[in-house]
């Protein structure tokens, strides 16, 4: 296939993992029709349909899946030698790509970025929110970001906050109707906000530990969100109890807001980390975007 194809493999292997045109296109930066038409035109001078489209979705077929197998390791090792070209550049530069989830990408990533990027402005990041536990080397991230350390074998983990712990919230409106319950048992018997787990649609069990006990408990109410934004403004407004990271709800328990229950059952634990494969040859830009995350309790407030 002639050189100037590359760029049509590379938009078929992100309409294949997005598995839409949509998505793709603005993953891509280009506008849908154009990505359609390159699609068209690379299936045409193959003489195969590389993808079955539908009003609804889009699926390789079994030619694409032979394409992807084939092409898709190759493409990979030639973003990262163009990657490695810029260790010869005076200033680092490139794209840096990392998954993160809504409360770190609010609380961790997004402040230490804003102090980054006025020093290096050759350099540019993506972050992409996503709740959900995604594989970064198919997706194409340079890394993701989640809480612990307990990853797959082939990752490094990299801490990049402080530790953190959860609070179970509620207004002093919802607590003066209905006592804080004394163990979390009793949350039971309270209304309570649900959280919907992005990876597998169930709902989140909430966790406590005390002396070495760990519960485990479902809750029940008349709310089930999947935004962190729209759950603290819930348990403000005395929608019931909220179960968030008490870095998220600080500011309104030092406004008195919100008051906590439970805190005694509710013990730090180990903060997010940023991970990536350990056979990635790290690119200058990304060294550094490693370095500006890592965590130093004596630098970092």
């Amino acid at each position: 296939m002639m050189d100037e194809n590359l760029n049509d493999l590379a938009a078929f292997l992100a309409v294949a993992e997005a598995r839409s045109f949509t998505h793709a296109a603005a993953r891509l930066g280009v506008s849908q029709s154009a990505l359609s038409q390159t699609i068209r035109g690379l299936e045409a001078r193959l003489g195969v349909r590389l993808l079955t489209r539908t009003t609804r979705s889009v699926a390789t077929t079994e030619a694409g899946e032979r394409l992807i197998r084939a092409v898709g390791p190759g493409l990979d090792d030639i973003r990262n030698g163009l990657d490695a070209l810029s260790q010869l550049r005076d200033k680092p530069a490139g794209t840096v790509r990392i998954s993160a989830d809504e409360h770190a990408a609010n609380m961790v990533l997004w402040p230490a970025v804003q102090t980054l990027l006025p020093r290096y402005p050759d350099i540019a990041v993506e972050i992409d929110i996503n709740n959900a536990l995604i594989d970064i080397v198919a997706e194409r991230y340079d890394a993701g970001v989640r809480v612990g350390d307990i990853l797959a074998k082939d990752m490094v983990a990299v801490l990049i906050g402080p530790e953190l712990r959860m609070a179970v919230v509620g207004s002093p409106d919802y607590f003066a109707r209905r006592p804080p319950p004394p163990t979390p048992q009793e949350l039971t018997q309270h209304s309570c906000i649900n959280f919907r787990l992005p990876t597998h649609g169930g709902m989140y069990a909430w966790e406590f530990e005390k002396d070495g006990r760990e519960l485990r408990v479902r809750v029940e109410g008349q709310l089930i969100l999947n935004s962190i934004a729209l759950m603290i403004d819930a348990a403000l407004n005395g929608f019931g109890l909220a179960y968030l990271a008490q870095d998220q709800v600080q500011p309104h328990l030092d406004s008195g807001r919100l008051v906590r229950a439970l805190e005694d059952w509710c013990p730090p634990f180990s903060g997010h980390h940023l991970y990536y494969p350990s056979r990635r040859q790290p690119s200058p830009a990304f060294a550094i975007i490693v370095e500006h995350l890592r965590w130093n309790p004596k630098y970092r407030p």
